[in-house]
């Protein structure tokens, strides 16, 4: 549900609606073609910080 939180995307993405949005407690993730729909709830700083390590590389 994303009553009542704030959400934030990338300034590079421009005016483009095909963009992740992360919410501003960092603590969801949605896709912003969709804003109203399902969100993926994540601690965003473990995800980013296990991206960046190389963890979830194939």
């Amino acid at each position: 549900m994303t009553v009542g939180r704030a959400w934030r995307k990338s300034s590079r993405s421009q005016t483009g609606a095909s963009c992740v949005e992360v919410s501003r407690h960092l603590d969801g993730i949605r896709d912003s073609k969709n804003p109203d729909g399902p969100v993926l709830r994540v601690d965003v700083l473990a995800l980013v910080r296990a991206v960046k390590s190389g963890r979830l590389d194939r």
